[in-house]
């Protein structure tokens, strides 16, 4: 049996990989969930998922990354603008 990934199938695997991690390190208390490095890593994640559906397109998925992708926009936006701001 052979595999033959392409290289959108690769960029897909990355990403799943950076939102498991990111997902994974949150839970084990090793990255805050406002931090930067926990929104790059699920933003880029969603980028590489978002690129594998170059090979198979799934409506689905297409929403929820664009979704995730949104979000952590908001997310890193958030965060770079309370950094200027002093706390309560």
């Amino acid at each position: 049996m052979s595999i033959n990934l392409e290289w959108y199938d690769w960029v897909g695997l990355a990403g799943t990989l950076m939102v498991l991690g990111a997902f994974f390190l949150l839970q084990a208390r090793k990255l805050s969930g406002t931090g930067l490095v926990y929104q790059l890593l699920n933003l880029l994640g969603a980028f590489g998922i978002l690129a594998s559906l170059y090979g198979s397109f799934n409506v689905s998925v297409f929403f929820l990354q664009i979704a995730w992708i949104l979000i952590s926009g908001y997310g890193i936006a958030r965060g770079l603008s309370e950094r200027g701001k002093p706390k309560a």
